[in-house]
């Protein structure tokens, strides 16, 4: 049986993940925020991966095949004051760069042959003159996000080449579920529109209907990287759904399945929009089907459907 480690089990992605990997019967120990998560019946302690210590006695002990780095901070640099932003860059830094060479560390003392997935963002691309974005598109960050999970990138890139280690990375365009954080916009539209249809709600108010977002589900990009992970080649990959759609598109097709006419409740408040438009971002997932097969299972219309099925029933 295979051994995984999964840092940031507590996201969409990760409790996905574990739920796939557990299919395939790997053994899993999933790190979170002072939690643990484990299929094994030995208990663990909670570790602080930004305590290199603690990740370094994990490693050696469990000795695990593949490592997913999924650990984030996600935020937005609207909310914050000025004086907030070196904190902002520092925590930013914090888990998607320290904790992560930790691991990288980790690996080359104890465990040379393990696999580390990072999950890396589309926000590395910035404001990219580029329509469509590919492996070899110039990495551009233009907000803390981007800047500190291009670091991650290319520490991944260093550890690969000069320590020969398999260090892969996946470039996730926006995927979504019923496991999203309330506020993404995906999930804001999703609650709203339920709400509206229970009669807990009146309107939903947004910052920009012609906004062009590359969605796709979170359940088939975890199974994608799975796939960069069992791939003979440690690499970089595009994980998209290769097409863009609105959230004008988005709202009509949530609020369409609950029989409503979003014009009667939506309303647009380009106020809400404290920072440039910039050029939407659109992945090409083509190397990664060659090297691997993976293509997204779920369209739009059908990731929509599992959004607001999930969100009736949570309704209720």
């Amino acid at each position: 049986m295979k051994k995984a480690l999964i840092v940031g089990h507590e996201g969409q992605d990760g409790s996905y993940l574990f739920e796939h990997l557990h299919k395939k019967r790997y053994q899993i120990i999933g790190i979170g925020r002072g939690s643990i998560r484990t299929n094994l019946k030995k208990k663990f302690k909670p570790i602080d991966i930004l305590k290199a210590k603690d990740v370094l006695a994990l490693v050696k002990n469990f000795q695990p095949d593949e490592i997913y780095y999924l650990a984030a901070i996600h935020h937005s640099s609207q909310d914050l004051k000025d004086e907030d932003e070196e904190v902002l860059f520092k925590s930013s830094f914090n888990i998607h760069v320290h904790g992560l060479i930790y691991f990288l560390d980790a690996m080359n003392k104890y465990a040379k042959k393990a696999r580390l997935f990072y999950a890396a963002s589309s926000h590395v691309f910035g404001d990219s003159e580029a329509k469509i974005q590919d492996e070899t598109t110039p990495l551009v960050p233009v907000c803390v996000y981007g800047i500190t999970k291009t670091a991650g990138v290319e520490v991944c890139q260093y550890y690969r080449r000069e320590l020969g280690l398999f260090a892969s990375v996946g470039v996730l365009y926006n995927h979504e579920s019923p496991r999203r954080a309330d506020k993404f916009v995906s999930q804001k539209i999703v609650q709203a529109a339920v709400a509206i249809s229970e009669g807990r709600q009146q309107e939903l108010v947004l910052g920009d209907l012609n906004s062009a977002i590359d969605w796709g589900f979170a359940g088939d990009y975890v199974e994608a990287m799975h796939k960069i992970l069992t791939h003979a080649v440690s690499d970089d990959f595009i994980v998209a759904s290769g097409r863009s759609h609105t959230v004008r598109q988005f709202v009509e097709g949530v609020f369409g399945l609950l029989g409503l006419n979003w014009k009667k409740y939506v309303h647009e408040d380009k106020g809400l929009i404290q920072k440039k438009i910039r050029r939407h971002l659109q992945g090409d997932y083509s190397k990664l089907k060659a090297a691997t097969g993976w293509t997204p299972k779920t369209d739009f219309k059908q990731l929509i459907a599992i959004m607001v099925k999930a969100g009736e029933q949570h309704g209720r």
